[in-house]
């Protein structure tokens, strides 16, 4: 996560850090220097996400088919260039690092209150200065980047020591990101992601050396100036008090500076003083107010020493490799063969937090684009928490006698402050006969386990008697399906006009490149479909997870965004359907639609009706629910609106009929 306003003093303060490099020029010259190594750049993707995602929109749930696009592009301008790109993704949150992953969270939530504020004031998305990434970003950019056939690694660690071990070892050319950490670490050049020009494959280099000449100090400084200035591990709040004392006797303090810049001048120049030596580092840690832990300088340097590196810092006897070393004993799965595949899986980007949860049964989930002020949809979390349960159970194997774990849920949502984990209990799913053991469904073959995978998936999603209809449909629509039936389940205040919404963006959505929907043009913007754009894609990752744990009955391909998810065009359809437009409008006037329409749609409401779960209509007009919150279907209501493509209550189950007379008839 960095050292706090490192990369802008750097920018400021040491120009001749920051050097503009070509990286065509630069793989070529380390092809000459290294002729058995291929020229490589690691990324970063975590911290290169947010730069990727360019589509105008980002607001309504995500341009999945765009940001592919976008992708794709951004390969093809390493390849041209004869560079293999290698990308890494944070597999794991460190419970060192808890704390910050919290307080940014919280602060996140702040700023998604403030979007839908905004939403609600102005009825158009926010400029880009309000930005954050759409749902889910990271998971289905990792996807997306293996579906491009890209070398994708999820780590069993934080990212950057991993990146940073990667560059030394493969000697790359140079790591691409944005994380003053790898600034610190003693590894490869560090590219600027957010200063990358990707036309001419140009972009800022920050070089060490230059940032030690600067500053007056050596490579070997460099790990004790970041945790002298907080880091990860040495909280911020700890060094305040050695700050004032630093910035008393500088000699660099300069009342044109800010307060940060000054810190930062200070802590160096105390930094440049001090004897490289393991008993200058005990002397500092007796020093520092580091409350009852007097390891934490120690554990901060120690935590930048990659594999095979030294440090005089830390005595050579002690490790300094802290590659992960969880044990099989310590796992919650007491079972090699599975724990291993999964392992093996998570670090090749195939599953879904599977590991996490086989490991050390936690598992967490970031903020959404949720409107914590609508008291009618439950927060993404808790909608899917029934079916984690299950998939719990599925993994941990509840039903099979002793006493099942507890899950450990770190889940951002309205009223969670994010204390503690939430302890979940698994709950098997209803499957007759029972669930069958994780070794069957990951290792057995045969039509017989294949059934079983799949029936296994639907119990997840309380779909389990569903599984003959949803065979029979492609498997991106069988998929969407099972989530919308769940979603509608779940949600009581889901209304007919919302199914009506999601069931034409998959019919419309087929055939549409990303230039057409790129061209696709809102005239306003709905919060409510804002939040349900949210809920919708978080969803699609917990298809995901049960795809994993219940041995991949669906291709990973047939669950991503881009095959079943536009935001804009579920914008359109969610604003059309409230109000009231005639199906031919709501289908684009591609009357081969209308079957599928109705079939998909019966679907949806029979399996409802088995849960005794009746949708009920609730058309909001311009964005503002009609009636009371809570309003009945009302059929006087029904008849004033003649076009409005909900039936009749009584055909509710039956397949569907227009009251549009035009439309009566049409199968």
């Amino acid at each position: 996560m960095g050292i706090k306003g490192l990369q802008g003093f750097v920018a400021r303060v040491c120009p001749d850090a920051c050097r503009t490099v070509d990286l065509r020029e630069m793989a070529e010259k380390h092809l000459i220097d290294h002729p058995d190594f291929p020229p490589v750049i690691v990324v970063d993707a975590m911290s290169c996400v947010r730069y990727w995602y360019t589509p105008e929109y980002w607001v309504c749930g995500g341009q999945w088919q765009e940001y592919l696009a976008i992708l794709e592009d951004f390969i093809k301008a390493f390849m041209a260039a004869g560079i293999k790109l290698v990308f890494y993704f944070d597999g794991v949150v460190e419970e060192k690092k808890r704390d910050e992953w919290i307080k940014r969270r919280l602060k996140n939530n702040e700023e998604i209150a403030r979007i839908f504020q905004f939403l609600k004031t102005h009825r158009k998305q926010p400029g880009r200065g309000m930005f954050v990434v759409p749902s889910a970003l990271p998971t289905f950019t990792r996807f997306a980047l293996k579906s491009l056939g890209q070398k994708t690694v999820c780590t069993l660690q934080e990212a950057d020591f991993e990146v940073a071990a990667y560059g030394l070892q493969h000697k790359c050319i140079g790591i691409l990101g944005q994380d003053s950490d790898y600034l610190i670490y003693n590894t490869c050049p560090y590219f600027s992601i957010e200063k990358l020009h990707l036309d001419r494959l140009v972009t800022v280099m920050y070089s060490r050396e230059d940032l030690c000449r600067a500053l007056g100090l050596s490579l070997t400084h460099l790990p004790l100036f970041a945790c002298l200035l907080g880091n990860d591990v040495v909280p911020e709040s700890m060094l305040e008090g050695f700050w004032h004392k630093c910035l008393v006797t500088s000699p660099h303090r300069n009342n044109s500076y800010n307060r940060r810049t000054n810190i930062l001048l200070a802590v160096a120049n105390y930094v440049s003083k001090v004897p490289c030596s393991y008993s200058s580092l005990k002397h500092l840690e007796e020093m520092l107010p580091l409350a009852s832990d007097k390891t934490l300088l120690y554990r901060g340097v120690q935590s930048y020493l990659l594999p095979g590196q030294q440090s005089p810092w830390i005595p050579p006897e002690a490790t300094n490799c802290q590659m992960f070393s969880l044990q099989q004993q310590t796992a919650v799965c007491q079972d090699k063969e599975i724990f291993q595949l999964a392992k093996e899986q998570h670090i090749r980007s195939e599953n879904y937090t599977i590991f996490n949860i086989l490991s050390n049964g936690e598992i967490e989930c970031s903020n959404s684009l949720e409107d914590e002020c609508d008291t009618e949809i439950p927060g993404q979390a808790l909608i899917y928490r029934p079916a984690r349960q299950h998939i719990y159970s599925v993994l941990l194997e509840s039903g099979k006698g002793g006493a099942c774990p507890l899950v450990k849920e770190w889940f951002v949502y309205f009223g969670n402050p994010l204390q503690q984990p939430e302890l979940i209990q698994p709950v098997q799913p209803s499957i007759p006969g029972g669930t069958p053991n994780l070794k069957t469904l990951w290792f057995a073959k045969g039509p017989d386990v294949e059934k079983q995978r799949y029936s296994t998936f639907l119990a997840c999603f309380h779909l389990q008697d569903r599984m003959e209809e949803l065979q029979a449909l492609e498997a991106p629509v069988a998929a969407f399906c099972c989530l919308l039936a769940y979603l509608m389940m779940q949600v009581s205040s889901l209304s007919l006009e919302d199914l009506n919404a999601f069931v034409a963006l998959i019919l419309c959505l087929k055939g549409k490149s990303a230039a057409q929907l790129a061209g696709l043009q809102l005239a306003q913007v709905d919060s409510r479909g804002v939040h349900l754009g949210a809920v919708f894609v978080r969803g699609l990752t917990t298809l995901l997870m049960a795809n994993s744990a219940c041995g991949f009955p669906f291709r990973m391909e047939d669950l991503m965004p881009w095959k079943v998810f536009d935001g804009k065009l579920f914008q359109e359809k969610y604003q059309r359907s409230h109000q009231g437009c005639s199906l031919e409008e709501l289908l684009e006037g591609n009357e081969s639609l209308y079957t599928p329409f109705q079939n998909l749609k019966s679907f949806i409401c029979k399996a409802c009706t088995a849960r005794k779960r009746t949708i009920q209509s609730r058309p909001r007009g311009s964005g503002f629910i009609t009636g009371t919150q809570q309003r009945e279907f009302n059929p006087r209501f029904q008849q004033t609106r003649r076009n409005y493509f909900v039936p009749p209550y009584h055909n509710q189950m039956r397949g569907f009929q227009w009251r549009n007379p035009q439309q009566q008839g049409k199968k």
